[in-house]
């Protein structure tokens, strides 16, 4: 009896050594706390794949010169379930991209939300709002959105 108690012990620990990693994955220690704002953005590829969905995008910095971004967002069903599709973002499109960026200061993060030509709001599933709020997005949910422009995370309506 005892040795079985042990033997479960040590796979349970073992267990728990081997799924610690997983879970660290998805935390958000690496990027900032606050987001960085860039108009004027060229998108240059959207990679809808998953784990995770990428958006590449140019910008130019404060001496004019352009800088390629990478931003992660959420898995492609995760967009899908607010309002993103597989042609939300094309090459050449110029968006507003709000991402915290990364803490090691390459040109990369976790997207908050992207601003179309048009006013329209792609927010990321994982991060939120305005206020990085990680709640309130969902078809039913209504969202915590900005008081202008089309909100896609509450259908496309207008969120005035």
């Amino acid at each position: 009896m005892r040795s079985k108690v042990l033997v479960a012990f040590v796979l349970g620990v073992g267990l728990l050594a081997v799924c610690g990693p997983l879970l660290a994955h998805h935390g958000s220690a690496a990027y900032a706390d606050k987001t960085s704002e860039f108009k004027q953005a060229t998108v240059t590829k959207f990679a809808w794949a998953n784990p995770h969905s990428l958006v590449e995008f140019d910008v130019k910095d404060d001496k004019g010169t352009v800088v390629h971004w990478t931003g992660e967002t959420a898995s492609p069903e995760a967009l899908r379930l607010i309002g993103w599709g597989k042609t939300s973002l094309r090459p050449g499109d110029v968006v507003t991209v709000y991402i915290y960026a990364s803490k090691t200061g390459n040109p990369a993060g976790r997207l908050n939300r992207i601003v179309l030509a048009d006013g329209t709001i792609l927010h990321d599933t994982q991060l939120g709002g305005d206020a990085g709020d990680k709640s309130g997005y969902g078809p039913d949910a209504g969202g915590n959105a900005p008081s202008a422009g089309k909100d896609n995370s509450s259908g496309g309506k207008d969120a005035k």
